[in-house]
């Protein structure tokens, strides 16, 4: 007990200090994670949106599919990922394995089946009259997408959150792709784990005290979102 709570106090020293150290880890995380975030989104919801209004054969096996992906092991993709960038692989020679570009597309590839997910649900959920109004006053797949993402804001921004939020946490393809570089791509959830291997489990614990800070503001603001 004493250990634990002696670890406690020694983590918080660490983050009321501002450790380089802690806050550069902290920063990549964040970095990397509202990168791929804002990838993934820039993709999903224009996707989300037209699956979510167009009637058409096999949707409800892309709707399947994007629930097994949304399940998928975070390692599985960083398997898929790290043969496609390995020197062996098809995408060997730009030489991304082991890079922050790395990193941010396998968070990318993780949260994208999640928002599109949450963006095609919103619009099943949303007024049944939206979308034949819309029809009924002449409105192009264009015109129907844009007036939608107005009318769902609120919904698709929860979407992105959670997002966010499944990206900070990752930990095995950003392991498998990054390399746990530090200054690069050693992220919160990496640092964790290689820290605790190597003893320091006061660096840890700060680093983990600062990833539920993070996870805390995120739920928060999913929450407020949602209540609007």
């Amino acid at each position: 007990m004493e250990f634990f709570s002696n670890a406690i106090v020694s983590a918080l020293q660490l983050i009321s200090n501002f450790d380089p150290v802690v806050y550069l880890i902290a920063w990549t995380s964040i970095k990397i994670s509202v990168t791929a975030c804002l990838l993934a989104a820039s993709l999903a919801i224009i996707l989300g949106c037209w699956a979510g209004i167009k009637t058409f054969p096999g949707k409800r096996l892309l709707t399947q599919i994007l629930n097994t992906l949304m399940a998928m092991p975070t390692v599985m993709i960083g398997l898929v990922l790290y043969g496609l960038l390995s020197r062996q692989g098809p995408l060997g020679s730009l030489g991304l394995l082991y890079s922050e570009t790395a990193v941010i597309l396998g968070e990318t590839v993780l949260i994208l089946p999640i928002i599109m997910n949450l963006t095609m649900v919103a619009i099943h959920s949303a007024d049944p009259l939206l979308l034949p109004t819309l029809k009924s006053l002449g409105a192009n797949t264009r015109q129907q997408i844009h007036l939608v993402l107005v009318e769902l804001k609120y919904p698709i921004f929860a979407a992105i959150v959670t997002g966010f939020g499944r990206a900070i946490g990752e930990v095995g393809a950003a392991m498998m792709l990054g390399g746990n570089i530090q200054g690069s791509t050693r992220t919160m959830t990496t640092a964790i784990a290689l820290e605790t291997n190597k003893g320091d489990f006061e660096l840890a614990l700060a680093i983990g005290i600062l990833l539920l800070l993070i996870a805390f503001t995120a739920n928060y603001c999913l929450n407020y979102i949602q209540q609007k």
